[in-house]
């Protein structure tokens, strides 16, 4: 069991957990990313390291609530527990050794992007992260990304930061030039735009499949990716691929294969929920 040390609400859909996992903290790298199942017969969810603590031996993930099982996640409190944590999993994220690097994050992609921006800024990488969010209170780790550089936030309704959406902010610093790599993290269509806003420039660009994951180990082959022509897979061989070679086409459609399995779970866990409160209301009755 993994022990739940620190939790804190980063917006009003993504929580973050301190967790118990000494022997994973002491050997893990950015990039790479660990299984965890809440207890007996839960789900398989792929979640990216975003920190790690050697010496206290904890671990650092950030959870967004999506489905049943991230939910239940997003809900433990400090004392709980994980029964599994598996990991470090996945392939290290090659990183620029000199130049400047802009980090990108839509959503819950911020906290992917944490680990890289701390790790090229260690190198003494010039780092700048475009980050976004639908308002000002869904953008995340803001503080934590300008101890790496310079940040830009933009919102969709322009409540905080720059209105507009990431992709127009990535292109206002691509025409400035002296970008030598983008490192992009978010939903499917956001680092879709960004490959291919970066293509006509001849930027190196990364982008994290690590959604498309369901086992985490290539044994059930759900999280297979065509890149330039070739089969991958994105918990073993990846969860980084240059974006320019990603058949995002193909992966999107794949996203979308349990989509209706989880909208029927989630559905099912309202039902369940509806009826215990109608049950309580009874006995108080």
């Amino acid at each position: 069991m993994h022990q739940v040390v620190e939790r804190e609400q980063l917006s009003p859909n993504v929580v973050r957990l301190v967790v118990e996992a000494p022997r994973i903290a002491k050997v893990r790298r950015p990039g790479q990313f660990v299984i965890v199942r809440s207890g007996p017969g839960g789900e398989r969810i792929p979640l990216t390291i975003a920190d790690n603590d050697a010496e206290a031996g904890t671990i650092t993930l950030m959870i967004q609530a999506v489905g049943v099982s991230t939910t239940e996640l997003t809900n433990l409190q400090v004392g709980d527990a994980i029964q599994d944590v598996a990991g470090p999993l996945g392939q290290e994220t090659d990183l620029i050794a000199t130049g400047h690097a802009v980090c990108v994050g839509g959503g819950v992609g911020t906290a992917v992007i944490l680990p890289i921006a701390r790790e090229l800024a260690r190198r003494g990488v010039h780092v700048t992260c475009v980050i976004g969010g639908r308002s000002r209170e869904w953008v995340i780790l803001e503080p934590e990304l300008r101890a790496c550089g310079d940040v830009v936030v933009c919102t969709d309704d322009g409540s905080y930061g720059r209105h507009g959406f990431v992709t127009q902010a990535l292109k206002d610093l691509l025409d400035a030039g002296g970008i030598d790599a983008v490192y992009a993290v978010g939903p499917v269509p956001m680092m879709r735009a960004v490959s291919e806003m970066t293509l006509p420039y001849d930027v190196e660009t990364m982008v994290s499949l690590n959604a498309i994951m369901v086992d985490g180990t290539g044994m059930c082959g759900g999280c297979r990716v065509t890149i330039g022509g070739e089969t991958k897979y994105a918990c073993v061989d990846g969860p980084e691929f240059d974006a320019h070679k990603v058949n995002f086409q193909e992966l999107a459609d794949r996203l979308t294969t349990y989509r209706t399995f989880e909208q029927a779970a989630l559905q099912r866990q309202k039902d369940d929920e509806a009826k215990g409160a109608c049950a309580t209301t009874e006995v108080k009755a």
